[in-house]
């Protein structure tokens, strides 16, 4: 069965058109971003061409979809906009809130115990507005996507920084925060800044341990986390086509660890093959007829550099494996060169745990070639030396392997754990025995993530990112160093053997199968449908609107914190525990910036009240400050909110008194969320002023009565010597945005048309 068959075709029908249209205004041939971004715009057909880096454009996108952590607050956003049913076809995944620690069943039931609250107002949330549920066990949000939504050429936004996994199906697929997804499932524009263009080009064809995710360790380590920001990243060349859909998955689902925008590849056979393999038959008809409006024009792929930003190279028949990390997913290492590397770094060489699966590694490809590793080493009599643990990327996926005997196959591999189709520790969601001593160690993984604490909430320990044939290589060998391409194991009879080469199915010959996929249908009629919430719950809270701007300059604010370093979305709001909070906006408040490192003390959660003179947690002296009915402002380094799209880290500050983030860059997402929630986005129009902020500043705003696009916010620091700063704080609010900032939010903003209309 095929989602929406109709809205896809109706989508390809006005293709032609607005193509033809893009053409007359951009006047050069189009790559295929454009083609998908020109084919979507809220206007209609294209009468400007629009300045890459600079426009402000709105956009009409396809559809929808959510993750259960981040669906809780767009949807409470949602019943706040006073909309009967959501306007574009949109979904609701129950992924995130799934703890993996003994193995699938048991953990999944403990699951149901502990968030059966949350689980029971999803699925009456979402039966009321008309939006589909995936109940828990159902799968992780991006794989289930792929198998069931994506479509080439097509444009989606998700509440999940990994949305742009849809990319592997020629999608343009962006990670938002839950106010986006409320401005688009009201029926209403999506903005979006024009992105720049970054292509690579993919030569050779990739063999032996060689993976899909290397592509995307080996991009990250040339743009780092923040080279891709702003940027669409496009995929081309022999290269690209030889590979399949979902390892073209697996590579734009880790551009987020790029901070681009989105990443896509231009349909061709990988895709027509999965999307035949999954059931929509319909969807390849019907993108065939338009084939050549679904990836980029030839002459751009001929000649990028002419209509590129910026053109990588990249030849695969060269590529080696690479194991990227530790703490950064960009710090990327051949492995060949991981020994030396290692020593220097006094990195922990042993392996304990290896865990395969996430959202971007756990299609039926992956887990085939991971498999064949496996029981390679079970024939030459290799005793595996870490725990390997497996989350199946959906039923399906799961159910498919199972039949196949792949599951059977990890199962052979002692101390194997075969978790929940679900994120579990990728995301922290993982009770790792041991992990409270805090004690040094190196796991591996394919997840994307590996910031300190991200995995098991254990900062010294190390991960590393590589392909998961590399993860199931070095779970056998136990040692971070090892070469499967170079190196030899010893077996339990003391001889020397060698690992084949991994060998796998892009789609199982027998075609996929699930007994029960784990979708809740939602009613035709919602109205009828109650949504509780509790007013007692600590889970749940509804929300109340954001007072809008008096009018007024901010004066007598106080420093809050002044981050130090990397200060990514975990930082500011950290997942594992404080997961069962995300739908309640105050409870969650209280791990606001307790990650961030506070420059004056190097320390974390520990920062000056100004008003006492004593150090505190950083959310209780932001309570305090808002309680006194004292503004705060937050300052941070380069990239400020790297990292997922959880506007948590956003509402949070908001929630809490602070008016202003002012940091030397950002990452895109956050910092489009603090516009969202009436927040002032600042960035230092000097770099070098961040060095002037003292631990008891007070700011003043000078200029905020007269707050326009391309304005730089002029901003009085006062020291306790009696000496003043005045520096310049630059932003990138346009008038619709500076609406945000005086209505207090975005969603008051949608609240009052759809009273007055």
């Amino acid at each position: 069965m095929t989602f929406d068959i109709d809205m896809i075709k109706k989508v390809y029908e006005r293709y032609p058109e607005r193509i033809a249209a893009a053409r007359q205004v951009v006047g050069k041939p189009l790559t295929l971003a454009e083609k998908i971004l020109y084919a979507h715009l809220w206007e209609g057909n294209a009468t400007q061409a629009y300045e890459r880096g600079n426009s402000y454009v709105d956009f009409a996108p396809d559809r929808v979809a959510m993750q259960d952590a981040t669906a809780q607050m767009a949807l409470l956003q949602f019943m706040q906009a006073g909309k009967s049913k959501v306007a574009v076809p949109s979904t609701a995944h129950a992924d995130h809130l799934i703890q993996a620690k003994i193995g699938a069943d048991k953990d999944l039931q403990e699951a149901l115990n502990k968030n059966n609250e949350v689980f029971n107002f999803l699925s009456s949330i979402c039966n009321k507005y008309g939006i589909g549920f995936w109940k828990p066990g159902a799968g992780i949000i991006h794989q289930v996507v792929l198998e069931n939504y994506a479509f080439p050429g097509g444009m989606m936004i998700g509440t999940d920084s990994h949305t742009v996994n849809a990319g592997g199906l020629g999608m343009v697929a962006i990670g938002v925060g839950g106010a986006d997804a409320v401005d688009v499932m009201a029926g209403m524009a999506w903005e979006l800044k024009m992105p720049k263009l970054i292509g690579v080009k993919l030569t050779g064809k990739l063999n032996g341990w060689t993976a899909p995710k290397d592509v995307i360790l080996k991009v990250a380590g040339i743009l780092t986390v923040k080279g891709g920001t702003g940027a669409i990243v496009e995929y081309f060349g022999e290269g690209a086509i030889a590979m399949s859909a979902t390892g073209k998955g697996t590579i734009c689902n880790m551009g987020a660890e790029i901070g681009a925008t989105t990443s896509t590849f231009g349909y061709d056979d990988s895709m027509r093959r999965y999307l035949a393999a999954t059931g929509r038959q319909d969807v390849v008809d019907a993108a065939d007829k338009i084939a050549e409006h679904l990836t980029g024009d030839a002459e751009v792929y001929a000649e990028p550099e002419k209509y590129f930003d910026q053109v990588i190279e990249i030849n695969l028949s060269e590529l080696t494996p690479h194991l990227n990390g530790p703490f950064t997913p960009d710090l990327a290492t051949p492995v060949a060169e991981m020994k030396e590397k290692a020593l220097a770094n006094d990195w922990p060489l042993d392996i304990e745990w290896a865990l395969i699966g996430s959202c971007t590694n756990s299609s039926y490809e992956d887990l085939s070639r991971a498999a064949s590793i496996v029981e390679d080493a079970v024939a030459k009599g290799v005793k595996p030396k870490a725990i390997l643990g497996i989350n199946p990327g959906s039923e399906q996926v799961r159910y498919t392997a199972e039949r196949d005997g792949l599951i059977a196959s990890f199962q052979k591999f002692e101390n194997s754990r075969i978790f929940t189709n679900a994120c579990g520790p990728c995301i922290g969601q993982w009770d790792r025995e041991g992990a409270e001593k805090q004690e040094k160690n190196s796991i591996i993984h394919s997840f994307n993530r590996n910031f300190a604490k991200r995995a098991d909430g254990n900062p010294n320990t190390h991960a590393f990112v590589a392909s998961p044939e590399m993860v199931a290589a070095v779970a056998i060998s136990g040692r971070l160093d090892f070469n499967p391409i170079t190196d030899t194991l010893v077996n339990e009879n003391g001889e020397q053997v060698k690992l084949d080469e991994p060998k796998g199915s892009e789609l199982p010959a027998k075609g996929f199968a699930v007994e029960d996929n784990g979708y809740q249908a939602p009613a035709e009629d919602g109205s009828s449908v109650q949504v509780v919430v509790s007013p007692t719950s600590d889970r749940l809270q509804l929300l109340e609107p954001f007072a809008p701007w008096d009018g007024k300059n901010i004066t007598g604010a106080k420093l809050l914190i002044k981050a130090e370093g990397k200060c990514t979305t975990d930082h500011i709001s950290m997942a594992g525990p404080w997961l069962k909070y995300r739908g309640h906006l105050d409870n969650i408040s209280n791990n606001m910036l307790i990650g961030a490192v506070n420059f004056f003390n190097k320390e974390t959660n520990r920062v000056k009240n100004q008003l006492t003179g004593e150090y505190g947690e950083v959310p209780a002296v932001a309570r305090a400050y808002k309680a006194a009915g004292v503004p705060s402002l937050v300052v941070g380094d380069q990239n400020y909110g790297e990292g997922s799209s959880r506007e948590h880290a956003a509402m949070e500050p908001r929630h809490l008194g602070v008016k202003a983030v002012l940091v030397k860059s950002f990452a895109r997402i956050h910092e489009t969320n603090l516009k969202k929630q009436g927040m002032l986005a600042l960035t230092f129009e000097n770099a070098s002023d961040y060095d002037k902020i003292l631990e008891d500043d007070t700011f003043d705003f000078i200029n905020l009565e007269s707050f326009a696009p391309n304005t730089p916010l002029q901003i009085l620091i006062t020291h306790t010597n009696g000496t003043t700063d005045t520096i310049l704080a630059n932003h990138t609010y346009n008038e619709q945005q500076i609406g945000w900032f005086r209505a207090g939010s975005a969603l008051n903003l949608i609240a009052e048309e759809a009273k007055n209309s």
